[in-house]
């Protein structure tokens, strides 16, 4: 998510924070939660969504359907809506660390777009299918299905949306 107190010109740090997994190609994995900053965070409007990497992480944090918006501060489509856009791409477990062994949400390292591979994806409103914390988890609730095609991130309520932390 943008930072509205920082400069609208692009630099190296705004970039979207998502794990990545060299580690299968013998490098080392990157954590997103290590790839964003100390915090504090606010979306486009200027509410703070979470003040520390403990916070974002945790339960407190004030990532909702109100405050994820996108780096213009339009809300984003959704559970309920049409169509629902709720999955935005992470590659990270709930903590926000990258997935171990060969098991690949990453898309391959976010370079693949057909029907093979997987990513792991998160509910931007916090709202599943049911009440379990991966069904409202905004980093961690499902991996997409069919591959990672725009197509196949539609078929489960996504767009190939991600968050964007800017780092200080």
């Amino acid at each position: 998510m943008p930072d509205p107190g920082r400069s609208r010109r692009h630099s190296r740090e705004d970039v979207a924070r998502l794990s990545l997994d060299s580690s299968r190609r013998g490098g080392t994995a990157t954590n997103a939660k290590d790839r964003i900053g100390r915090g504090p965070w606010q979306n486009a409007k200027g509410t703070v969504i979470a003040k520390d990497v403990v916070d974002l992480h945790g339960a407190s944090n004030n990532l909702t359907k109100q405050t994820a918006l996108t780096e213009k501060g339009e809300m984003v489509k959704g559970r309920g809506d049409q169509p629902t856009q709720h999955d935005i791409l992470t590659g990270s477990q709930a903590d926000g660390t990258t997935f171990t062994g060969n098991e690949d949400m990453t898309c391959g390292n976010w370079t693949k777009s057909g029907t093979e591979g997987a990513a792991m994806m998160g509910h931007h409103d916090r709202t599943g299918l049911d009440e379990s914390p991966p069904a409202k988890s905004w980093n961690s609730s499902h991996a997409s299905r069919g591959g990672c095609s725009q197509d196949a991130l539609r078929g489960t309520g996504g767009a190939g949306l991600f968050y964007c932390f800017a780092a200080n």
